[in-house]
């Protein structure tokens, strides 16, 4: 189900959630599917999305799960990546769907899905878990699961992760964010001061942190199956060498993963946030990979 106005989709839900839509550009534009990461929501494409709408794609920036103000259930559990991922693919159901109530792009069979950070990951599940709604893949910082597992033990990433079993301590993250360690870690990170307001604002102030800390502590229960499958889609991997979360070694093992058309993105000087602080190279990226797919 979806609510359009009048021409535009503003919600989707699922499973009794209700999770937020951003929908611009041109209404006849190819769909762009575009998911946020940690710690940010929807808001982090709005400048990466102005610049797709130029050139003729209709994007749909997705509030997830845990984000959305309608869709934070209870429970680890509800925040697999499974669920994450069919949060997504009913989103793709209806953009790419059969013309008639709620449908907005029946002419088309699949459309185009980026995604940054823990968005990355549900897009990688995506593509390899429902090929028949992905046209293409643009995953900018992450890579594929079976590459960064792979990584951990094998290159620095281990040592990048640390956050990881941080987050998994209850309550350990929240203490920190309400002492403020939480915004100076982001700092330190790469965000800038206004991109942690933003974080103040959109995350702690409007309850999502809880929602968004329980993708991570949802990790035991990942489908493992699912997270070593091959790629079949056209793909471009983005990261930077900026970025202090994500080792390149973890990076350069992704093109293994993928047995379709494959690119590989470096950005120079540029910190783990590029949706917010390189827009123009991460909106050509998706160009890039949209026009040729």
């Amino acid at each position: 189900m979806s609510t359009r106005h009048p021409d535009r989709v503003t919600e989707v839900h699922r499973d009794g959630l209700v999770l937020d839509v951003i929908d611009e550009g041109p209404l006849d534009g190819d769909p762009v599917v575009l998911l946020h990461g940690f710690p940010e929501r929807a808001t982090c494409w709005r400048s990466v999305a102005p610049l797709l709408h130029a050139q003729g794609l209709r994007t749909f920036a997705l509030d997830q799960r845990g984000y959305s103000p309608r869709a934070r259930p209870r429970g680890r559990r509800a925040y697999r990546v499974a669920e994450l991922s069919a949060d997504v693919a009913a989103l793709l159901d209806l953009l790419v769907g059969e013309p008639g109530p709620g449908g907005v792009r029946g002419q088309e069979s699949k459309a185009h899905v980026a995604g940054h950070d823990w968005g990355a990951i549900v897009a990688w599940h995506v593509a390899t878990t429902r090929p028949d709604l992905v046209r293409s893949l643009t995953a900018f910082s992450v890579p594929h699961p079976a590459a960064f597992v792979s990584s951990l033990v094998s290159s620095r990433q281990g040592l990048r992760s640390w956050y990881v079993g941080a987050f998994q301590l209850p309550g350990g993250a929240e203490w920190l964010a309400g002492r403020g360690t939480f915004e100076r870690l982001l700092r330190r990170g790469g965000m800038s001061a206004d991109e942690v307001a933003r974080f103040r604002r959109e995350i702690l102030d409007d309850g999502a942190l809880p929602g968004g800390l329980a993708w991570y502590r949802a990790l035991p229960w990942t489908d493992r199956e699912a997270a070593r499958q091959q790629v079949t889609v056209p793909t471009t991997m983005v990261w930077s060498d900026g970025d202090s979360f994500i080792d390149r070694g973890a990076v350069e093992r992704c093109g293994r993963h993928v047995d379709a058309p494959y690119r590989l993105v470096v950005m120079p000087g540029v910190t783990h946030w590029i949706p917010t602080q390189a827009p123009e190279p991460a909106a050509a990226a998706i160009l890039a990979r949209a026009e040729a797919s």
